[in-house]
């Protein structure tokens, strides 16, 4: 079961009502009691196929060459990957908020973070501040995108995160982690930078909930198509096709014999087997948000006045902006800057027409 999908065997077993089966977290462990050997492979499978899409992301967040491998997945106590990972930590919260129940978490040395954050900021050398962090938030909420997509495609739900919380700690400070926690670990190289080793770190409950509801999902289908197959030819007699098709052969031999055997030909009715099919795959969790309305401004500049000088407006004041004539103006989002435009006028109406996308770079940028 390499890749978290369950056999015909397995089928079979659940059908049976087996209760010796191991489905690898088929239900979800109790205070966060470890996964089999078998569960921890399935999701670290399922954790694989998102990586080429968080390198993708990282990339574009640095406007540098990304690579990402792994992840290995291990059952670890926080005090032990700690230890690997060095005395200065940064620990990124991305709780479960919709879909399933736990914790969810990124944790890196402080190195690591700085480099993260610098390559984000475009600068050398920075600090751990709120602008860092800041950066790390949006680094790690990119990150778990694709994260999120396929667990939810898995367990055939919706699965959201709570908005992400970036902090500095310490050895004994890891939060969110009960005794043992799952560790998904990744080598990060951005640039010509040193490889980084940055974990993931899963509520291990999680894990049964997500491949238990795949097992379920899984199970359900089977078990609507095993019942024609058991029943076999008792199948038409508990849907009345027996009793027709005797009435059938009863009616024809009737008519033959009433019309010199040249009766019309009379065959009983030939269902088609049974057949389970997927619907449509789960759309990404950005379809939840398509019809939420947001504010948004077009600003043609800034400048800044002293008390004295703003006491002294009047009508006729002219107030000099930043922006250069002809400038693009700023449009931004519930005051966060996604694009620029060039003024134009519809009828009677201005209007702007976007001329450049903001980068996700530029997006960190604005937050020093």
């Amino acid at each position: 079961m390499s890749d978290g999908s369950l056999s015909q065997d397995e089928i079979d077993a659940l059908l049976q009502g087996s209760t010796g089966m191991d489905l690898g977290g088929s239900s979800a462990p109790e205070g966060g009691a470890a996964p089999s050997p078998e569960g921890l492979q399935a999701f670290a499978n399922l954790l694989q196929g998102t990586v080429e899409s968080q390198q993708s992301n990282l990339s574009m967040l640095t406007s540098a060459q990304v690579t990402m491998t792994g992840p290995e997945l291990e059952m670890n106590a926080p005090a032990t990957i700690a230890s690997v990972i060095g005395e200065a930590l940064v620990q990124v919260h991305l709780n479960f908020s919709e879909g399933v129940s736990g914790t969810h978490s990124y944790l890196m040395s402080s190195e690591a973070a700085i480099r993260l954050a610098g390559s984000m900021m475009g600068q050398d050398d920075i600090d751990l501040d709120d602008a860092a962090l800041n950066a790390l938030q949006e680094a790690f909420s990119q990150l778990s995108g694709p994260v999120l997509t396929a667990l939810g495609e898995k367990a055939g739900t919706n699965i959201m995160t709570g908005p992400p919380n970036a902090e500095t700690v310490g050895p004994n400070d890891i939060s969110g982690v009960g005794e043992r926690v799952a560790a998904a670990t990744y080598s990060v190289t951005i640039g010509a930078d040193a490889p980084a080793e940055v974990y993931e770190l899963f509520d291990p409950a999680v894990i049964g909930q997500i491949l238990g509801s795949s097992a379920q999902a899984a199970a359900q289908p089977a078990q609507q198509t095993a019942q024609p197959q058991q029943t076999g030819g008792g199948f038409g007699q508990q849907t009345g096709i027996g009793q027709g098709a005797a009435f059938g052969a009863g009616a024809q031999q009737q008519q033959s014999a009433q019309f010199g055997g040249q009766g019309p030909s009379v065959q009983s009715v030939q269902f088609p087997d049974l057949q389970y099919s997927e619907g449509p795959s789960e759309q990404g969790n950005i379809g939840l948000l398509m019809d939420v309305y947001m504010e948004m401004t077009v600003e043609l500049g800034r400048t800044r006045k002293l008390i004295r000088e703003i006491l002294g407006m009047g009508e006729g004041t002219i107030i000099e902006l930043d922006k250069l004539a002809g400038e693009p103006v700023d449009i931004l989002v519930n005051h966060k800057l996604i694009a620029k435009g060039e003024v134009v006028v519809i009828d009677e109406n201005f209007g702007v027409r976007v001329t450049e996308i903001v980068s996700p770079m530029e997006r960190v940028s604005n937050m020093t």
